[in-house]
This record gives structure tokens, C-alpha cells and sequence, in this order.
């Protein structure tokens, strides 16, 4: 699990913006840019070349993480 004091400062690299935590994905998600950060061993990898582009129903259902 990811330490919710890092969770409160950690931002997106690429726009700056707010991130949402998806604990069952193990991501953390820019819906502005439409990315999705993924964790891997409790470790965000904050690298947009790591990241996958978030599809158009995940950008609707944003509001369930």
C-alpha cells in the first residue's frame, strides 16, 4: 500500500495535476491527460513512458475510484 502522505504530494510529471489513486489497479491517474501511472512493488513509476493511456469509459466512470 501506498503511504498516504506521498500519495498527498506526488503529482503528474507531465501537466502537473491531481492524481487519483486506483488501489485495485495499482495505479495512480491523471484524467486530464488520460494516463495511468502504474505502482510496481509499492514504487510509483512517475515516467510517462511507462504510463498507459486511460481508455474513454475510464475517463466516464472516474468518479468510482
Amino acid at each position: 500500500m501506498i503511504d498516504k502522505k506521498l500519495l498527498s504530494i506526488l503529482v503528474c510529471p507531465t501537466c502537473k495535476g491531481e492524481l487519483q489513486y486506483d488501489k485495485k489497479a495499482a495505479e495512480l491517474i491523471c484524467f486530464s491527460d488520460g494516463l495511468a501511472y502504474p505502482i510496481k512493488d509499492d514504487v510509483p513509476v512517475m515516467l510517462a513512458a511507462e504510463a498507459r493511456e486511460i481508455s474513454a469509459e475510464e475517463r466516464e466512470n472516474r468518479g468510482q475510484l
